[in-house]
């Protein structure tokens, strides 16, 4: 079954209000085997309202309008779905009981626009709303089911799981879907899509694969479609087994993981504690360990050592060692490393050091460059990376980075 979602309200169009209500839509439907094919945005004008509808009728096997049913005289959509159905507003008993009841039972007088909500095209079958004022109107025309919901979000929900969905569940329309990311780091998009081109082009014609880059990481979203949903699970599975033998080292989870998470689960599992000194990266990397539930019980601490003076007096940073070297290079960020796992005295350490920018490079070292170490029990490991001229990338990679890198280590122990 292929949706279409319509969004009704000059609020979203000017930037007013931001539509997370095709976002939630979107999710349910696809949880349920029913493809989104188009999301639209339109005025409040019956016009364009009809016009989107005529154009989704004609790919679209459900259609699902929000917004335009409150009780003002810019909420136009009854009277848009009245010329569309070749129907008349008729007054409903049982809706005008239940706002009465609602209005009641909130202490609240009704006035003639509340009396008007009641009002709603004959030709639809009326889907009860317990949450709101504004039920929903259910309409079939031409093979094509179109549904109506208000476009406050908690009415909406409650129309689309209590009333919408039970019934697309059993009109037999529905297919299979099956959704499953994998999450990567360490590889642009490009390098990540030549890698694994081979196993792209092989896979079963069913599974669609989409790449999603993002500061953070690449997501590969594997999209399954069929009639039986554990067969679809068994397929993308077996898909990408063979996907992690071509890039073991860069996937780190799966679906909504982060890899905070992922990080904090290994110290956890093996009993280690990580302490972080960081300085282009700014606290970033301790505020993504911090913000998974629980890490108190590995994380010790970090020190954002952003001067020299910090990086000598707090970590033990060489003199010697900055004059040398200067400040972003390997041998301070190896130091300021093994200075923050003494200082804190935790197994693992990490540590950061280079030009976030957009100024401050030079020809040797230009904007982007990062030096990461990472301190264990048994060794320190430091790694050199030039990730663009963008400062808050580079310090979202920098920092994504670092927990790679201490990743791979946590799984060698």
């Amino acid at each position: 079954m292929k949706a279409e979602i319509i969004t009704i309200g000059d609020e979203i169009l000017i930037g007013q209000i931001v539509d997370t209500n095709s976002a939630w839509i979107a999710e349910q439907f696809n949880l349920n085997g029913i493809e989104i094919y188009q999301i639209t945005s339109v005025h409040d004008d019956t016009e364009h309202i009809a016009e989107a509808m005529r154009i989704a009728e004609e790919k679209a096997d459900l259609v699902i309008l929000t917004g335009g049913l409150g009780p003002t005289k810019d909420d136009i959509t009854k009277h848009a779905l009245c010329d569309y159905f070749n129907t008349k507003l008729v007054f409903h008993e049982q809706t005008f009981e239940n706002i009465k009841n609602r209005f009641k039972n909130r202490n609240i007088d009704l006035n003639k626009l509340n009396r008007d909500q009641a009002m709603l095209p004959g030709a639809c079958t009326v889907l009860t709303n317990k949450v709101g004022s504004a039920p929903g109107m259910w309409f079939e025309k031409n093979d094509t089911i179109f549904v109506s919901v208000p476009g406050v979000p908690f009415e909406m929900k409650y129309l689309v799981e209590n009333e919408i969905l039970p019934r697309l569940r059993t009109n037999g329309k529905a297919k299979a879907i099956f959704h499953k990311t994998v999450q990567t780091q360490g590889l642009p998009e490009s390098m990540l899509a030549e890698k694994i081109e081979n196993w792209e082009t092989s896979l079963p014609e069913n599974i669609k694969l989409a790449y999603l880059p993002n500061p953070m990481s690449v997501r590969l979203r594997l999209s399954a479609i069929g009639t039986d949903l554990e067969e679809l699970k068994r397929l993308v599975g077996g898909e990408i087994e063979k996907l992690k033998q071509l890039i073991p080292d860069y996937i780190f989870g799966y679906d909504n993981e982060t890899l905070g998470e992922i990080t904090g689960q290994l110290l956890r599992e093996k009993g280690l504690t990580l302490a972080v000194a960081e300085s282009c990266t700014g606290g970033y990397i301790s505020h993504l360990i911090t913000s998974v539930p629980g890490s108190s019980e590995y994380f010790r601490g970090g020190v954002t050592a952003y001067s020299n003076e910090v990086k000598k007096s707090l970590l033990g940073v060489s003199e010697l060692t900055l004059q040398n070297y200067g400040a972003v290079s390997s041998e301070v960020v190896r130091e300021m490393a093994l200075g923050v796992r003494k200082k804190l005295g935790a197994d693992f350490a990490v540590a950061t050091s280079g030009i976030a920018g957009p100024t401050g490079g030079t020809e040797e070292k230009p904007v982007g460059t990062v030096w990461i170490a990472i301190a264990g029990p048994e060794n320190t490991i430091t790694e050199k990376f030039i990730f663009g001229d963008n400062r808050e990338r580079n310090i979202i990679r920098s920092s994504q980075t670092a927990l790679q890198l201490l990743r791979r280590q946590l799984m060698a122990v």
